[in-house]
């Protein structure tokens, strides 16, 4: 179990910890963010235009990061405030995972300055920075509800959209998305070979 590596590695333990709560809160921010371009000011209203984890993520799933490398956060939005009803949706939706995917691309670029400016710094945690956020930008586009992936298909396919404001079918469909044989693996790897790619050159 992830906890277990405060004992055993409580540099990894750290950084996880750290890169895991950075890219949750930065990811919720983009969607805050956008939704306020849309005119919605409810993030603002909520009090969620913040860099507190807390107030993203929660107690609860802080606690859970700390035990299983796990956590999720949310971002209140109001999508009948947007200008564009549909394409507001789409976008405030999408802003999530491609933050993280920005993210990705600014921990190799700061992983390649540090090499060059100060070798002798260890690079580790941008490196698994990038690795992590490439991990959540493609998860986060699965059409799995509560996924950000499925609010964009469900603005296609509006039959879709039954199921993404029902917690219980959200709930269902995230179990059973971890039971598909050699998805997160899949994830990791592809992961892991872009990270590696942009990394070398």
């Amino acid at each position: 179990m992830f906890i277990l590596s405060l004992f055993t590695d409580p540099i990894y333990f750290i950084q996880v910890i750290c890169i895991v709560i950075l890219s949750i809160v930065l990811h919720e921010l983009g969607h805050g963010w956008t939704a306020l371009k849309q005119g919605d000011r409810t993030p603002l209203r909520l009090g969620h235009m913040t860099f507190n984890p807390v107030v993203h993520m929660g107690i609860p799933s802080l606690i859970f990061l700390c035990i299983t490398g796990y956590a999720w956060g949310c971002m209140p939005v109001d999508p009948s405030r947007f200008r564009d009803r549909q394409w507001g949706q789409i976008l405030v939706s999408a802003a999530g995972p491609f933050t993280n995917l920005a993210i990705a691309i600014v921990m190799l670029m700061l992983m390649h300055v540090m090499a060059a400016v100060a070798p002798i710094v260890n690079t580790e945690f941008f490196y698994r920075g990038a690795q992590l956020n490439f991990v959540l930008f493609m998860f986060n586009l699965l059409p799995c509800p509560p996924l950000d992936g499925f609010t964009i298909a469900s603005e296609f396919f509006p039959a879709l959209q039954p199921f993404r404001r029902n917690p219980n079918i959200g709930l269902l469909c995230l179990i059973l998305l971890y039971q598909i044989p050699g998805l997160g693996s899949g994830l990791w790897q592809t992961a892991e070979m872009l990270t590696a790619a942009l990394a070398t050159s």
